[in-house]
């Protein structure tokens, strides 16, 4: 932010909601660190200086405020959305950085969940003398880095679902014509998601009917791993869409290790693909979920049929939805519906949606929102 911004902040919120949301620009290049604003202000409330987290590697969102604020954030007060890092990783301590700067607050909306921080970099900062705040607007802190936390707390990555349907939640006819349900302006923002995914995981059946590409077009800021979900790993084709594309994207089969064909698998490795091999101990999606999170992937998208979708729900796997909704109807007992499986048995009483946000492309409808968990 310019140094002779004029802005003035009514209150300590307001302050914080605006660090909030320079820190969702990072959101899709910083990851798998968690997107982080702050911003500096003087005891009126006007702003010195601000700054995020821009990409995965660069200096965090404190430095990047320290350094437009200059001699001015000397005895002035910094708002950050998450707990500054008191370690050395790929850049220095930011907490040592705030000391150094002579900043007197540091106002913070939620601790950071990582174990090697999880308060350590508060009690570095009160160790210095400097006065700490911590939980202002935490809730929607705590929202922002949903994806990041649940990577540190629990392993495994924020999982997406998203679909395109009919007025009447058909994702196909009885026939499995499926071309086009959304339009153009719907399709670009399905194109803006995946460039913001580490993974792309869809089912053996959408890439024998689709032969999907699952890349973004245009790139977007992460290049999302392609991950077939297929037990024996036989809808992948070596002269497929997939496997012609290996060197703009990686291809991930998982098989389930009782159905495999091995000389198929070992033609599709020769290609460049890599094979994750499941077993019967475990859930093949929950093995699947975990590889990912070992690789420290955030955000995975799940693009697939009804089954496989409806699988991701039975398990209670999916954290956040993107429903694309067309003003078309195309009827039919046989017509293919967006998320199978076993389903609920009974209505929920509650909303299955909590931060439901509703937008309009073209002549389609969107609905995102986070699953609300049990």
């Amino acid at each position: 932010m310019p140094l002779s911004d004029p802005r003035q902040f009514p209150d300590d919120e307001s302050v914080m909601h605006h660090a909030l949301r320079l820190a969702a620009r990072g959101i899709g290049a910083v990851e798998p660190n968690p997107a982080v604003g702050a911003v500096i202000v003087n005891d009126e409330l006007s702003l010195i200086a601000a700054g995020f987290h821009q990409q995965f590697g660069d200096a965090h969102a404190e430095i990047n405020a320290l350094d437009a604020a200059g001699e001015r954030a000397r005895g002035a007060r910094l708002f950050v959305t998450l707990e500054p890092c008191c370690h050395q990783g790929k850049t220095p301590p930011c907490a040592d950085a705030v000391i150094a700067a002579g900043v007197r607050e540091v106002v913070i909306g939620c601790q950071d969940p990582a174990l090697h921080v999880a308060g350590k970099g508060i009690a570095k900062l009160q160790a210095a003398g400097i006065a700490v705040t911590v939980g202002i607007c935490e809730a929607d802190a705590r929202e922002l880095i949903a994806p990041f936390r649940k990577l540190m707390l629990d392993g495994l990555p924020w999982v997406h679902a998203k679909w395109a349907m009919t007025l009447d939640g058909r994702i196909a006819t009885r026939t499995g014509h499926s071309k086009w349900i959304s339009g153009e302006e719907s399709r670009a923002e399905v194109h803006r998601l995946r460039g913001q995914m580490d993974a792309i995981i869809t089912g053996a059946g959408t890439v024998r009917a689709d032969g999907p590409l699952l890349t973004a077009r245009p790139a977007g800021p992460r290049t999302a791993l392609r991950v077939v979900v297929d037990r024996s790993g036989e809808s992948v084709s070596p002269s497929g869409q997939l496997m012609r594309t290996i060197d703009e994207a990686g291809v991930l089969i998982c098989v389930e290790e009782a159905h495999t064909n091995a000389d198929h698998l070992k033609e599709l490795r020769a290609l460049g693909a890599e094979v994750l091999s499941t077993n019967s101990d475990e859930s093949v999606l929950r093995q699947l979920l975990k590889e990912l999170g070992r690789r420290q992937l955030t955000n995975v998208l799940v693009e697939a049929g009804g089954g496989l979708q409806g699988s991701f729900f039975d398990e209670n796997l999916i954290d956040e939805v993107h429903v694309f909704i067309a003003p078309k109807i195309v009827g039919g007992r046989e017509a293919v519906t967006p998320v199978s499986g076993r389903g609920l048995a009974e209505i929920p009483e509650l909303s299955s949606l909590r931060n439901v946000a509703i937008r309009q492309f073209g002549d389609d409808v969107l609905i995102e929102g986070r699953i609300r968990q049990s």
